[in-house]
């Protein structure tokens, strides 16, 4: 039960921690694209799949090592 004592107010501050965080991140407009989300809105690539790996940005065929002959699936 003392191990209560010092859980207790560690439990508050982190979650007074992810709550200024969660204010901060409000105040500072991160949720805020419209530009972004009237592109994608409009967009059909990639809606119900993801990227094949050669099209992910930044990514090159070299990324993606080819597997033995074996495990090919």
């Amino acid at each position: 039960m003392d191990v209560l004592i010092f859980l207790v107010p560690v439990s508050l501050g982190l979650g007074l921690l992810g709550l200024a965080a969660f204010v901060w991140s409000l105040r500072h407009r991160q949720y805020e694209d419209p530009k972004g989300d009237a592109a994608r809105i409009l967009s059909d690539r990639w809606d119900d799949r993801p990227a094949p790996p050669d099209e992910r940005p930044g990514r090159t065929r070299r990324d993606h090592p080819t597997p033995p002959p074996g495990e090919r699936g």
